[in-house]
């Protein structure tokens, strides 16, 4: 029987956790510092101690020079890394004489202050140097701000922050639809606010409030941050009333998307609707298929120099005869529900039975109320034997 080796082995070839290779180690129990075989090198990694000390000295360097613009931000503005250059200051002040009465009259204040104490003088100063960013930062709030200013990545100059909704505003919009009972569209026109802002801006408030009224925390200071930090539309009652965003753009509907071959005359006068019914019969013209065509009335109006007071009872009118249309079609709508449409409850969802009739699918089952049309229906585009080219001129 060979002898066996002793639990004191003198030296043992075998991978020590504070070797890289398999060496002789002597057996001894590892030491509290040593690193696994399996981790990596912290010489290849991380950086050594004096190269991580100089990279530390470095960022409270930074943190205390610079960087304390971005710690203390100025009011009413972005706060954003392209708005400042490497030394801290705001790029729209660049080529202003700002500091030059201020630190005058400091250091006329400094040269008389020669009786005080060290520590007085210290304090002192600091208070003056406080009172003098305090002078800066209101000085700054008049200055209109630069592209610069909604760059929040410097060397992306195609990008730029866009806008958002103050509290004020969110606050006056929500209050404009529920309590003062003004239809979307009509606040969307006043505010310069997209209908489907608007919206959505209802519908969050009226949850937040319903959490308010529950007792359910909210994220107050991360939203403070997060507004603070981008470029807001304000509200007052008292100030003019600053368009949001373009509220009037034309959506593109899909009928229009194809490429038709219309042939006409070229002394026919082809206008919008014109172009409409050729994409589709029931295609409305662009200027009826935007969101406010009242606008486009009331310029024409506008430009037929039509009185003002005039202009503006037009305008009451015709927002009271689409309320009264509005208020007719949703009490059809309800009728038509409480006839055709039944709810059975169940134990997890509710299911609603609708009556439908043949019908509706058309001459050619393609009725935009036929069952399954949701569903996907296929286009005639690439069947064969389809003439899809103009063969007669109306």
């Amino acid at each position: 029987m060979p002898p066996r080796l002793g639990s004191r082995a003198s030296h043992v070839q075998r991978s020590c956790g504070q070797c890289l290779h398999q060496t002789v180690c002597s057996g001894k129990r590892k030491p509290s510092n040593a690193r696994n075989f399996s981790q990596s090198s912290s010489q290849s990694f991380q950086p050594s101690s004096r190269q991580a000390t100089r990279l530390r000295r470095n960022m409270f360097a930074w943190l205390n020079g610079p960087g304390r613009a971005f710690r203390e931000p100025q009011p009413m503005s972005t706060n954003y890394l392209g708005a400042y250059d490497k030394m801290g200051k705001l790029r729209r002040n660049q080529g202003r004489d700002m500091d030059s009465p201020a630190t005058s009259a400091a250091e006329e204040e400094d040269v008389k202050d020669e009786g005080l104490s060290d520590a007085e003088k210290q304090e002192l100063k600091e208070k003056r140097k406080a009172e003098l960013e305090d002078a800066k930062a209101q000085q700054n709030m008049h200055i209109k701000p630069t592209a610069a200013d909604f760059r929040p990545f410097p060397l992306n100059f195609s990008f730029k922050s866009e806008p958002v909704l103050s509290e004020g505003l969110r606050e006056e919009l929500w209050r404009q639809v529920v309590e003062l009972k003004q239809s979307v569209a009509t606040v969307s026109a006043v505010f310069g606010v997209d209908m489907r802002r608007v919206a959505a801006v209802v519908r969050l408030t009226t949850v937040e409030k319903e959490w308010v009224a529950k007792g359910e925390k909210l994220a107050t200071p991360y939203a403070s941050a997060v507004l603070a930090m981008l470029p807001q539309t304000r509200w007052s009652p008292t100030k003019k009333i600053y368009p949001h965003e373009s509220i009037n753009d034309l959506p593109v509907h899909p009928w229009t998307r194809q490429q038709i071959f219309y042939p006409t005359s070229e002394s026919r006068h082809f206008t919008r609707a014109d172009a409409a019914k050729v994409f589709s019969p029931t295609l409305l013209p662009a200027d009826d298929r935007i969101p406010h065509p009242e606008l486009v009335q009331l310029e024409r109006e506008a430009a037929n120099e039509v009185d003002r007071d005039q202009r503006l009872a037009a305008q009451k009118a015709r927002d009271e005869k689409a309320q009264r249309a509005q208020q007719e079609k949703e009490r059809k709508q309800a009728e038509w529900e409480a006839k055709n449409r039944r709810t059975v409850a169940g134990q997890r969802w509710d299911f609603n039975f609708t009556n439908i009739s043949v019908e509706e699918a058309g001459k050619d089952g393609r009725g935009r109320r036929a069952v399954g049309w949701r569903y996907g229906n296929p286009h005639n585009d690439r069947k064969r034997g389809v003439i899809k080219i103009p063969t007669s001129v109306e």
